[in-house]
């Protein structure tokens, strides 16, 4: 089990940039898979990023090339930097911790993007 906190969420306009942190309760070097999902009102959890621990990455087809996920394990980290993004991107992005035994969630923050 890993407890996951969220941080780095706002208010951007179209075009600008953010960067999500989500911070682990403990070492994440053998988490087999850390992600980023988000859930717009009314839409199901969707994902956006995953990447595994030999660094290996995945991402929807709506953020390639604008999104990059990336993981600190010195620092148990792992981050989403987004760029240009867009009103479509609105929505709250969760953090997510998967191995063999557990599926771990953290409690999510808001990113809006205005026109």
């Amino acid at each position: 089990q890993v407890q996951l906190v969220e941080s780095g969420g706002g208010l951007v306009q179209a075009g600008g940039s953010l960067r999500l942190s989500c911070a682990a309760s403990r070492n994440i070097f053998s988490i087999n898979s850390m992600g980023w999902y988000r859930q717009a009102p009314g839409k199901q959890r969707e994902l956006v990023a995953v990447i595994g621990s030999g660094g290996n990455t995945n991402y929807a087809d709506s953020v390639k090339g604008r999104f990059t996920i990336s993981r600190d394990n010195a620092k148990n980290t792992v981050y989403l930097q987004m760029n240009s993004l867009k009103p479509e991107d609105t929505a709250v992005y969760y953090c997510n911790a998967r191995g063999y035994s557990y599926d771990n969630w953290g409690q999510g923050t808001q990113v809006t993007v205005s026109s």
